[in-house]
């Protein structure tokens, strides 16, 4: 969980960091494929946990 939060919070930065700044769209760009892998990491974190059935 904490590096689902740590990518997001990357993310944000260079969100912010590229749509302020003159010239560096292309931190807003991967700013956006931060949060994707983020969110992807942690949809298969969510998921491989719910699928994972200990057999009784």
């Amino acid at each position: 969980m904490a590096l689902f939060l740590f990518l997001v919070l990357v993310a944000i930065l260079l969100g912010i960091f590229g749509s302020v700044v003159h010239g560096l769209f292309y931190l807003l760009i991967i700013g956006i494929f931060v949060a994707l892998i983020g969110f992807l990491y942690a949809a298969y974190r969510i998921t491989s946990r719910a699928t994972r059935r200990h057999p009784r």
